[in-house]
């Protein structure tokens, strides 16, 4: 069975930076992009930024140059990095991953969450 584990949110003043981190785990054969989405309250669930496998990282238009995505291949994980932190980012942060979990003696391709993670920016 596999895991989205993250960590990181909490409350931080504008201007201020926070760092999440998602863990991936379980019978994972390997990893197709992985990433982040966030969902403030009253509204869709939005890209933030995924990192596909072997590919540039792409970023949504409101995060370029403040948020930075990283990656442990080797630990299955992802870094968000987020500087100059607004209001409006106010969300739950939720991880994601579109992975090959072995099953069995089959392998299934799959999106995964996270149960999501709280990041409030307000002063």
């Amino acid at each position: 069975q596999v895991q989205l584990v993250e960590s990181g949110g909490g409350l931080v003043q504008p201007g201020g930076s926070l760092r999440l981190s998602c863990v991936a785990s379980g019978s994972i054969k390997s990893i197709s992009s992985m990433g982040w989405y966030r969902q403030a309250p009253g509204k869709q669930r939005e890209l933030v930024a995924v990192r596909p496998s072997g590919g540039s990282t792409i970023y949504a238009d409101s995060v370029k140059g403040r948020f930075t995505l990283s990656g442990d291949n080797a630990k299955n994980a992802v870094y968000l990095q987020m500087n100059s932190l607004k209001p409006e980012d106010t969300a739950v942060y939720y991880c994601n991953a579109l992975l090959w979990a072995i099953l069995g003696a089959q392998q299934s391709l799959d999106t995964y969450w996270g149960r999501g993670t709280q990041v409030t920016v307000s002063s």
